[in-house]
């Protein structure tokens, strides 16, 4: 599996991660901020053709290591964010 470079994109009332992929297609993982202390993981996309590759597991990643350095919870309302934070027990102090 391929590492790729993950963007954090910020603004006032959410952000994103994105990997830029070579064909010039994106992932992303989307997430709002309703409040100070949390982040609401709400959209995680992966090109169809680049499934199966752990992209969106790296989104994840960087949204989980970003999440720890503000010292806000992850509030997963996408299936994929919230099937991850169950395979990672080890993570869960960083989900709310």
């Amino acid at each position: 599996m391929t590492e790729h470079s993950v963007k954090h994109e910020t603004g006032d009332t959410g952000g994103r991660f994105v990997i830029h992929l070579d064909d010039g297609a994106e992932a992303e993982l989307t997430y709002s901020i309703p409040e100070s202390s949390r982040w609401i993981a709400d959209y995680t996309g992966v090109p169809e053709h680049h499934g199966g590759k752990g992209i969106a597991g790296e989104l994840v990643k960087a949204l989980v290591a970003a999440a720890k350095n503000a010292d806000v919870k992850i509030i997963p309302r996408c299936s994929y964010v919230a099937a991850w934070a169950k395979k990672h027990p080890e993570e869960a102090g960083v989900f709310g």
